[in-house]
């Protein structure tokens, strides 16, 4: 018998607020975290903009040790898988720590350590490399890092589908907890990319907006979008099998019901122009979670702000919901906090999360030009205080992963 999932726990780290409850308020708010890049000069580049997180010093969440040691998006993985643990309030005193996972995703990993290491190669030779260099760098240390930080012992891994990867993450730890596997699961993604290398190789695939215009960078389905603005942070989300968050008498914010996935099969990094690919992954969610088009009240988009995949997404959502993809609510929280890469599915599984508590369906900010291409109910630029019974995440990344995961409103 399948066991049924809720969330009993949340944490994030964004560019519109570095806790759960001031990334939700400035949802709420339609708030823009996308400003002028301040980690690096960026006289030549092409994109001078993106959404960093705000006045972040580690040692304000980490000890001098743990913020000195860890990549950037090892710390974020740790700063917001410990909000999120403390939510839940699971502990090695109402939890065997071995039935306790994690799966915290990146699309890229260490990049700022990496840079690093190559300039000492380049400048000062091969025996300046620092000894911590692979064990700082690599994409698995985000769920490493967190493991060791919370004592977790169950099962820990991390998943690599590019934008697809926290998205993935989730629907796994999902899977792992509905047959058995584990009784909790602390999941999400994390990402740090803002660097040199990172800026400029998206730029060079033409995949970012070059906009100085902060309000007119991260437009989804406007039809004068340009590209995706980067953004960094972490969203990690706490799932717990239903019968032991309820011995613990935990707060629970929703139900996890469904998640379904697809590839593509046909582009590097370009979705299929029908959106075939996402409609399945779309399909197979709803069926898993056996829900109707009907019953869907809300998707949070991947809608990157890019001309082809809001496109394509536009389509995959008509052929996955047909007449209903008219009346459901669809919008795109990276106008906010612009493409979190590996870890936007993590902020946006708390959007929808928080959508279903609060019944406040996000906005689509920095919208005016319709696009008769994007032709969904996107709403527009101010968010709406309706009921949310189900709430739908789709995640695209390159090489053709497509993953969406389904919320409900919680009940006994």
């Amino acid at each position: 018998m399948k066991r049924r999932v809720v969330v009993t726990g949340l944490g994030a780290i964004t560019p519109i607020g570095n806790n759960v409850e001031d990334f939700w308020n400035g949802i709420k708010q339609g708030k823009c975290g996308i400003d002028e890049i301040t980690l690096f000069d960026t006289t030549n580049f092409k994109a001078k903009l993106a959404g960093e997180v705000k006045n972040y010093n580690p040692e304000d969440f980490l000890d001098k040790k743990s913020a000195k040691r860890l990549d950037k998006f090892s710390q974020f993985a740790v700063i917001a898988s410990k909000e999120a643990m403390k939510d839940s309030g699971i502990s090695e005193e109402n939890t065997d720590m071995t039935r306790v996972g994690a799966i915290i995703s990146s699309g890229i990993g260490g990049l700022n350590t990496i840079e690093e290491q190559n300039r000492n190669l380049l400048e000062k030779g091969p025996d300046r490399i620092s000894p911590m260099f692979i064990p700082t760098a690599i994409v698995n240390m985000a769920t490493g890092n967190v493991a060791i930080e919370l004592g977790i012992k169950g099962e820990s891994y991390s998943m690599v589908t590019a934008c697809a990867s926290a998205t993935h993450s989730i629907g796994e730890a999902f899977r792992a907890i509905r047959h058995g596997y584990q009784d909790a699961m602390v999941v999400g993604g994390t990402e740090a990319s803002i660097t040199p290398t990172g800026v400029a190789g998206f730029s060079n695939i033409k995949a970012l907006s070059t906009t100085t215009d902060k309000l007119r960078a991260s437009i989804p389905f406007d039809k004068e979008r340009s590209g995706f603005v980067m953004g960094e942070g972490a969203g990690v989300i706490i799932l717990e099998e239903l019968e032991h968050a309820k011995k613990r008498n935990a707060k629970i914010y929703a139900e996890m019901i469904g998640y379904g996935a697809s590839s593509d099969a046909y582009h590097i990094t370009s979705p299929l122009p029908d959106g075939e690919g996402g409609a399945r992954a779309m399909i197979n969610a709803m069926k898993d979670a056996e829900v109707m088009p009907k019953d869907i009240t809300y998707i949070n988009a991947h809608g990157t702000s890019t001309p082809l995949n809001d496109k394509c997404e536009t389509s995959a959502v008509k052929t996955a919901l047909g007449e209903y993809a008219t009346t459901v609510m669809v919008s795109s929280t990276k106008g906010h906090t612009g493409h979190l890469l590996g870890a936007a599915g993590g902020i946006e599984a708390i959007a929808c999360v928080k959508a279903i508590e609060d019944n406040f369906v996000p906005a689509t900010i920095g919208y005016k030009e319709k696009d008769e291409e994007c032709d969904l109910d996107i709403v527009p630029n101010v968010g709406r205080n309706t009921e949310v019974k189900v709430a739908m995440s789709n995640s695209l990344g390159f090489g053709g992963h497509n993953s969406t995961i389904i919320f409900k409103k919680y009940k006994d």
